[in-house]
């Protein structure tokens, strides 16, 4: 999903303050005497909590979780759609699998043209062309064969049990039916199960059930992964994109049976004495977080607070320098040179840290220049917001830890349907311009390739190498902005997870405006932000995000105020 004025003017408060990095120590694990989990519909955390209850790992309820979420919040994630999968044990050990989608073989880089001319945004996203294969299936049949200690037939149970008994929609459900009826009833099926006759949406409290949803469900738990990929369910994926009213796409049965879910290295770094720990690409999510953070190293936020305006124009800022560089450099990895490790490279952050001036708003930037980078050319794409989101956590007893992002992208994704799900509208992540001054851009469309994500799980270590906090969280490109922020609220400001999640969101991407939380404190910074050189400063809504903290071998849950989130203990 989408996305007092205090100024402290002491000049020690804006002077730099280098802080040295302190190299966490090995981690001795931790137990915990509940598990935790923390996703965006209470239904869902009670999915995940019942695995563990029935003692099983945190992967498993993960997995619960992201089944749960498919029925109970079909507009933002699924089993349709794809998702990021970052892991540790309680010696803080870390794997990450991706399981974002990819384009058929037979897209090409003008994907999205017709007639000569691309499309946009909003003609892209309906029906077929838009559609990935789906990888959640394979990510979680990937995850629970190393870390699920329950029977995989048992993670589906919930899920199974909301789809044929039923659930009630919630006020917030209601409203993406009232914004997004384009996709969520662009099939019978859809309209069927969420509007009346009328052709309005059915009322914030009606109970709804999804036979055909726990038919599939029930099929997954008898066969598995490859229940998903071959037989009945892929020729009802490919046979909903390639007979689609709208766009229809040449997706094949061996795209979808070929599909598979991939080991990514972690991509860690060092913020003051913490260990930062997330998905490398296609995630531009983690390189981008942590950018954020490494650039503001050298300023004491902690000593400005988060009163103060300039704290929140040096958040800013070091935003504007971040997404500059994701915007020219990111792209799947297996297609494209993307230079990882220049872009978290602590000389090369420093000097773009050291173009931040606390009294002055650098306004338009460009992307540097990282160690190992090639001259890309940046193309305009058609990013527009994602607004079909969900991020989860999951700690178990044992001390291992899950943060996993999941999507269909859009609102109920590309509107088609098969076997009771929303298919994605993942491609509409791509660039669909594929040049700009005759260069290709690093995430222009191709087949078998992944589009590049905002998608951001994180895993944050403390200088004892024990897990402080695992966050993660919705709302597009806003993504990595609302996990810095809240990494910087905890960290920097000495506030619980609940209450960094709830902080107002400041969004600064490469261009001239800047984006503030409309109806919070940051509106009523706006002139002090102008005063400091951001001549277009907008508002906009918040975000969705979730976390797990550990405090003095607590664990402690955040849920988004904006949603209808839940942390919970079992």
């Amino acid at each position: 999903m989408y996305r007092r004025i205090f100024l402290f003017a002491s000049a020690l408060a804006l002077a730099p303050v280098f802080a040295p990095a302190t190299i966490a120590k090995p981690p001795s694990g931790q137990v915990h005497e509940k598990g935790m989990v923390s996703s965006a519909d209470p239904r869902a955390t009670e999915a995940g909590l019942e695995m563990l209850r029935r003692g099983g790992s945190a992967t498993d309820a993960a997995i619960a979780t992201m089944l749960a979420l498919t029925v109970v919040e079909p507009q933002s994630s699924g089993i349709g759609g794809g998702g990021f999968y970052v892991t540790a044990d309680a010696r803080g050990r870390v794997e990450t699998i991706d399981g974002r989608e990819t384009a058929p073989a037979a897209a090409h880089p003008k994907w999205f043209y017709k007639d000569g001319k691309v499309l946009s945004f909003r003609e892209a996203v309906p029906g077929g062309t838009s559609v990935g294969v789906p990888g959640n299936i394979a990510l979680a049949a990937k995850a629970h064969r190393r870390h699920g200690k329950l029977k995989w037939s048992a993670l589906f149970r919930p899920a199974i049990r909301l789809a044929r008994e039923g659930w009630t929609i919630t006020p917030r459900t209601r409203q993406f039916l009232d914004f997004a009826k384009g996709s969520a009833a662009f099939t019978p099926a859809g309209m069927a199960m969420f509007y009346g006759a009328d052709g309005k949406p059915l009322p914030a409290g009606t109970r709804v059930t999804n036979p055909d949803l726990a038919k599939t469900m029930e099929m997954l738990a008898r066969k598995g992964a490859r229940g998903f990929y071959t037989g009945a369910n892929a020729k009802a994926i490919v046979g909903a994109v390639t007979t689609a009213a709208r766009n229809p796409s040449p997706m094949t049965l061996k795209d979808v049976a070929s599909y598979k879910a991939k080991d990514r290295s972690p991509l860690c770094g060092q913020y003051r004495e913490y260990r930062v720990c997330g998905m490398a690409p296609p995630s531009s999510g983690e390189t981008t977080v942590f950018a954020v953070l490494k650039q503001l190293e050298r300023f004491d936020l902690k000593a400005l607070g988060p009163d103060s305006p300039t704290a929140w124009h040096l958040i800013a800022e070091s935003m504007r320098l971040a997404y500059a560089d994701r915007a020219k450099y990111l792209g799947d990895a297996d297609f494209v040179k993307v230079p990882v490790a220049g872009l978290i490279d602590a000389q090369y952050l420093a000097s773009r840290s050291a173009l931040i001036d606390p009294t002055r708003s650098l306004g338009l930037v460009t992307a540097g220049s990282p160690p190992g980078s090639e001259k890309l050319a940046r193309a305009e794409g058609a990013s527009g917001p994602e607004h079909g989101t969900s991020h989860f956590v999951a700690v178990d007893r044992r001390g291992h830890a899950v943060t996993y992002t999941s999507t269909v992208e859009s609102a109920f994704g590309s509107g088609l349907m098969a076997g009771g799900y929303y298919l994605n509208n993942e491609l509409t992540d791509f660039d669909m311009v594929p040049e700009r001054d005759g260069k290709p851009a690093a995430n222009r469309v191709e087949g078998g390739k992944r589009p590049r994500s905002s998608m951001a799980p994180t895993l944050v270590y403390g200088p004892d190498g024990k897990l402080r906090l695992a966050i993660g969280a919705a709302g597009g490109t806003t993504i990595p902005a609302q996990v810095a922020k809240s990494i910087i609220a905890v960290l920097d400001w000495g506030m619980s997870a609940q209450d960094a999640i709830a902080q107002p969101l400041i969004f600064a991407p490469e261009g001239p405006a800047v984006f503030v939380e409309s109806g919070t404190r940051l509106e009523g910074m706006i002139p002090a932000l102008k005063a400091l050189g951001h001549a277009d400063v907008r508002t906009r809504p918040g975000g969705k995000a979730n976390a797990i903290e550990v405090v003095g071998g607590t664990l402690r849950g955040g849920a988004d105020p904006r949603s209808d989130g839940v942390a919970a203990a079992e």
